[in-house]
């Protein structure tokens, strides 16, 4: 869990926060001002920022806006105790997260917390993917142009494809192309989540909803309020959750689990899937009125086998993002090399190119890749055994991989005098990825 940053003059106010804080075992550091909570910001795991608005030299609005120019995910909470509508209006413009009036009391507070926490979690790391959508093929355009026309409307978007071909970037891009652009864009993986849990994530439980309950939480639809929710592989909901989202899709209300309040839903919904909907729809498994609520505007995404003729430019994507995330800025492929990636069938499609590029530039010396050294990370047949210097596999090569990122990372931390912001910058990877990072090698 990322830490909360208390930023208040008045120390008992910072006592306050911060033994609420405490008891919810939330873990948190705080500043005596703005100045200070910008030094903490570089150099620890911050998620949310709760800060006091009228502060002695740079006040809550101003470390708002420089808090957002250095993380934009970052989650900003104000409180204050001379609230106005109009300061109110301008801390929302600025990209608050919430917005709390003296006096409060302590769920009020905790509840901001937890739901700036939530949409964290729930939002996940844009730089964890390939990145913007590449390709020149005519299968690829026809895609583009498609999302494209889509965007800028309100339509419900199905997005459809082998797994690993896409999707998301799909969904993001249709994101970033529409209205909502700025506003929140939540992923849900609906076969990620268990079957008892699934309808308590997507629309949120109130306090006392069930055992363990003990406090009222916000779903991802509340998260995603003004923004786009997508529902990855939605071909896996159950039939009590089909019902809740189908009155989503046709109403735009909902109520929270155990809750009788209605809840509106200014949300644009996307979802993707890899399985045959028509077949499910037949067997019973998707209720046919949904499937034609998320039906609207199909996309298909292809395969990569289908656009082959894009693989020199993947390669090339990837291979400079890869560049940066491990220290490695000279390494290149081989015309040959790039022959070699081209003739594979790719079953895993663009995640498997992805995870095969990032393994060739990380066991690279030479600064060139050559296709020796393609055929042996595909396991061609006598690869491995016939060429001298072979790539090690398994739990070797995960190793190996983990030993040189890591290295990466500390080489880059030394080279910005332990300033995680400068270091993640020069990696070319988000402040977020650099603390995960951290986290998983047990780098202090």
């Amino acid at each position: 869990m990322p830490k909360v940053l208390v930023v208040d003059d008045e120390p008992a106010m910072v006592k306050v926060l911060s033994g609420f804080l405490a008891q919810e075992k939330i873990p948190h550091v705080t500043a005596p001002h703005a100045e200070e909570a910008l030094r903490v910001l570089h150099a620890e795991d911050v998620g949310v920022i709760v800060t006091d608005l009228k502060m002695p030299g740079m006040d809550g609005l101003q470390l708002l806006e420089r808090s957002l120019a250095v993380d934009p995910s970052l989650q900003v909470i104000l409180i204050t105790a001379h609230g106005t509508s109009e300061i109110g209006q301008r801390a929302w413009e600025a990209g608050a997260a919430g917005y709390v009036r003296k006096p409060f009391d302590r769920d009020e507070i905790l509840f901001e917390v937890r739901r700036a926490l939530d949409k964290l979690q729930a939002q996940g790391e844009v730089a964890e993917s390939t990145g913007d959508m590449v390709g020149g093929s005519p299968a690829i355009k026809e895609v583009l142009a498609l999302v494209a026309r889509v965007a800028p409307t309100s339509s419900t978007v199905l997005i459809r494809g082998e797994s690993g071909t896409g999707k998301e970037l799909v969904a993001r891009a249709v994101h970033d192309q529409s209205k909502r652009k700025g506003k929140p864009f939540i992923k849900v993986i609906c076969a990620a989540l268990p079957e008892t849990l699934i309808e308590s994530e997507l629309f949120g439980y109130e306090k006392g909803a069930f055992t363990g309950a003990a406090a009222a939480k916000p779903g991802r639809f509340e998260l995603a309020e003004g923004g786009t929710i997508f529902l990855d592989e939605i071909g896996d909901l159950t039939p009590a959750t089909q019902v809740k989202l189908l009155r989503v899709l046709q109403d735009r209300q909902f109520e929270r689990l155990g809750g009788t309040q209605t809840l509106r839903a200014d949300v644009r919904v996307l979802a993707a899937t890899h399985r045959d909907l028509e077949a499910l729809v037949r067997e019973g498994k998707i209720r046919e009125d949904l499937f034609y609520r998320i039906n609207v505007v199909p996309v298909r995404v292809p395969a990569l086998r289908e656009r082959k003729e894009d693989i020199p430019l993947l390669a090339e994507h990837m291979i400079q993002r890869f560049r940066k995330e491990h220290g490695k800025p000279s390494v290149k492929l081989d015309a040959k090399a790039v022959d070699g990636l081209r003739t594979h069938d790719w079953p895993g499609n663009v995640r498997e190119l992805q995870n095969v590029i990032e393994r060739l530039v990380v066991l690279n010396q030479s600064g060139l890749i050559l296709e020796r050294e393609v055929a042996e990370c595909l396991g061609r047949r006598g690869a491995v055994a016939t060429a001298p210097g072979a790539a090690p596999s398994g739990a070797a090569l995960g190793a190996s991989v983990a030993e040189a990122e890591k290295a990466a990372i500390e080489g880059a931390l030394r080279a910005a005098n332990g300033n995680r912001t400068h270091a993640a910058k020069a990696l070319g990877i988000s402040r977020r990825t650099l603390h995960n990072k951290l986290r998983e090698y047990n780098i202090g």
